[in-house]
């Protein structure tokens, strides 16, 4: 078994801005691994506020010992085994848990999605995210819309809704709405979800801080739309503290350390009745038709990040009338340019 990897920026087609940061493109490390003449393809996408960077991974990396990586493999010890090199660094455990399931998958002749259990018809649709801008870079960004069938708006500001208004002047489509922890008042806070109840939005992402669960489970046992947790819950550990929080969670593979922990979660999580989205940082087509093969199994997606970014070095997956379609390729279905 041999790892290795590459660092690569990945550009944003816009500045990306959201409650309490911006930024133009993206640091992530592509891996591979290689057995039996077969290469997996892996990608931790490391979004600044999260703490990774090019030199955290490579330093995680170094310390990697890829005799630990034996095939076939055993997900559940390997994590533990990455975990004990050293605790955080999510995004580079999930980079190389994504190459090792393409590999696994690629070894077995199976897509991961099969292997994962996951029905292909059960496919969500995705959102289409619009970052925090001015008016007229809203609306550009809303006629760039690649068909899909959701607007995901980020919100957290004073001008949440001259947003939303902005957004309703160009499309009627339904909305996901994300704080990003950019709420502090209750009681307008709660005035507000009545108010985007009317503009169409399915469910709001994490609108108070992830460390105060009380104001979050406050406005979530108030709300008339579904309360996600997102920034609060990282790791399987996280889900149970959900619980009566929030109506559901927002897993990313680059929380979650990867696709083995993220499908653990989804199943506590409807062991604990809650809902379930699945979302992405900025990422290739990688990291997508990773979160995608687990997609079905979810209530909402939000994989858009081939469609916010303007070098992504692998093919673009296959989407249709708003979805993400899952083929019967090997591994994850990745192909290089």
């Amino acid at each position: 078994m041999t790892l290795t990897y590459q660092p690569f920026e990945l550009l944003l087609k816009h500045t990306f801005t959201i409650a309490k940061f911006s930024r133009t493109s993206t640091p992530v490390m592509l891996l591979q691994v290689e057995h039996e003449g077969q290469v997996g393809y892996g990608e931790a996408s490391m979004v600044p506020y999260m703490g990774e960077s090019f030199e955290t991974a490579s330093g995680f990396l170094s310390k990697v010992d890829a005799r630990q990586l034996k095939y076939p493999f055993d997900f559940e010890a390997i994590l533990a085994y990455l975990d004990s090199i050293a605790p955080g660094n999510p995004a580079i455990k999930a980079g190389i848990d994504i190459a090792l399931h393409d590999l696994d998958g690629k070894l077995r002749q199976k897509p991961c999605w099969q292997l994962l259990g996951s029905d292909p018809s059960k496919m969500p649709l995705t959102s289409f995210t619009i970052g925090i801008d001015a008016p007229e870079v809203m609306i550009q960004k809303v006629k760039e819309n690649p068909d899909c069938h959701i607007i995901k708006v980020k919100l957290g500001r004073d001008s949440d809704k001259e947003l939303i208004k902005t957004i309703r002047s160009v499309t009627n489509l339904p909305l996901f709405v994300d704080a990003n922890q950019g709420w502090t008042d209750l009681e307008q806070s709660l005035d507000l979800t009545y108010w985007l109840y009317e503009q169409g939005v399915l469910l709001i992402e994490q609108p108070m801080l992830k460390t105060d669960p009380e104001s979050n489970a406050w406005l979530t046992e108030r709300s008339p739309i579904p309360i996600i947790g997102d920034e609060s819950v990282q790791r399987l550990a996280d889900v149970e503290k959900a619980k009566g929080v929030y109506h559901g969670i927002n897993i990313k593979l680059m929380k979650s350390a990867g696709m083995y922990e993220a499908h653990q979660m989804i199943k506590k999580a409807r062991e604990l009745d809650l809902k379930v989205m699945i979302g992405c940082m900025s990422e290739t087509s990688c990291a997508t038709l990773a979160a995608a093969a687990l997609a079905p199994q979810c209530d909402w997606a939000d994989l858009d990040g081939p469609f916010l970014t303007s070098n992504n070095p692998y093919e673009m997956p296959e989407f249709r009338d708003g979805k993400w379609v899952l083929g019967d390729e090997a591994g994850l279905g990745i192909f290089d340019l």
